[in-house]
């Protein structure tokens, strides 16, 4: 941890934002930290980034809805994470983790004093976890996955394995993670499911409707096309190919195809490539116009938060990352009911297997590939999509089994 402390100094001398954003708030929560926070035991919830909050998101807010004087904090460790929801206001604060020294771990355990502690998925910090365990608080792993390659389970990670006993209680995703755990002596443990299942429930009941007045630019752009394409969270490697599928297909069919695309990220660095990679053949939403949607079939989404709302308007939706890291998030497409493509990097995402297994997802790694996948799923999209909404719902539940269970 220290050499990965100076590692980000080093970085945002040099310039990198998220870095520089990360150091920022590490001073910010060392001022609060040294202040007092001021809350009466509040219940510590722990997200690494984005996804994880949506997995916290259902729990936090039964929390606040059914125990409204309950005090809640909210710590995140990437810049990314912070960013979006430093404003977020089902909770009393939301903070950055500090750095997870033994030192730092004790000085924020003793200012907090909360009264429970939960992590989500894949967080398992060795300061902390030790020191909530010496002073006997509660504390649970929630939406939590396991396999045989992680650390855990290997010769050299019996330090990281007696972490785990750390915990009060781990709820798994599946019965696969409790047998795994339950095999090396981890036995505080139930399938609980993974809360992102209830999350997108709530955002196709309660999220932004069809004539708000955000997404009338996207109704305009995609009325009367019945083909329309949703690339939700996509890499240029994702770009590159879905642009070669709209090109030739509108070339050779006389069925026209739409394509919404979502980037990852929409600095202008990655606004720029898409600009060169179809030769400014497309409309910015931020900018749309009737007029300039009659001459492109591609509208490029250049404003965060709109993607989980904007899915109902396709047949088919494509899930970027998988040509790097991993992809994205799958079932906040699938909830529509509309068949799932991605690229060939899925293996450690349980629901995308999921998808697969139950006929309503593909995996694709060229571009013969995702022609051939896309042509099935567009001429197929109710029948494919009833299976993708079929599978969600029959994962949701997560969040009741874990509320009722800790609180």
């Amino acid at each position: 941890m220290f050499f990965y402390y100076w590692i980000i100094w080093i970085a945002a001398l040099f310039g990198h934002r998220k870095a520089q954003l990360l150091i920022q708030g590490q001073k910010q929560t060392k001022e609060q930290v040294k202040r007092g926070l001021g809350f009466s035991s509040p219940v510590w919830i722990h997200a690494a980034s984005v996804g994880e909050f949506e997995q916290a998101r259902p729990l936090i807010e039964r929390l606040r809805r059914e125990q409204p004087n309950r005090h809640i904090v909210l710590t995140f460790f990437s810049p990314s994470g912070y960013e979006m929801r430093k404003s977020y206001d089902k909770v009393d604060a939301v903070m950055y983790l500090p750095f997870p020294t033994r030192r730092r771990a004790i000085k924020f355990i003793e200012a907090l004093k909360p009264e429970m502690a939960i992590f989500v998925k894949y967080e398992f910090w060795p300061a902390y976890l030790k020191q909530l365990k010496k002073r006997g608080i509660p504390t649970y792993s929630i939406s939590a996955i396991f396999r045989p390659t992680q650390r855990f389970f290997h010769w050299y990670g019996a330090s990281s394995l007696r972490l785990l006993h750390c915990f009060t209680h781990l709820y798994v995703q599946d019965e696969a993670s409790r047998r795994l755990l339950a095999e090396h002596g981890v036995h505080d443990c139930s399938v609980a499911g993974d809360t992102r299942f209830d999350r997108v429930g709530e955002i196709l009941e309660k999220g932004l409707k069809a004539d708000d007045p955000r997404l009338r630019p996207i109704q305009d752009f995609v009325e009367g096309c019945e083909r329309v394409i949703i690339a939700g969270s996509t890499w240029p490697e994702d770009e590159v190919l879905l642009k070669q599928y709209v090109e030739r297909v509108n070339d050779l069919s006389n069925e026209r195809v739409k394509l919404i695309l979502v980037p990852h990220e929409i600095h202008e660095k990655h606004l720029h490539f898409i600009f060169n990679l179809f030769q400014g053949r497309f409309v910015r939403y931020s900018r749309a116009t009737k007029t300039a949607m009659i001459h492109t079939n591609v509208m490029v989404i250049d404003t965060m938060g709109l993607l989980s709302s904007i899915y109902r308007f396709g047949q088919t939706a494509y899930i970027g990352g998988g040509f790097g890291v991993g992809i994205h998030n799958t079932i906040e497409a699938a909830v529509y009911g509309m068949p799932v493509i991605f690229g060939p990097n899925y293996h450690h995402f349980r629901e995308a297997q999921g998808l697969i297994d139950d006929g309503a997802a593909r995996s694709i790694k060229d571009y013969s590939e995702l022609e051939a996948a896309l042509n099935t799923a567009l001429n197929n999209y109710q029948e494919i999509g009833q299976k993708s909404a079929e599978y969600v719902a029959s994962e949701k539940g997560a969040t009741a089994k874990i509320y009722e269970e800790i609180f």
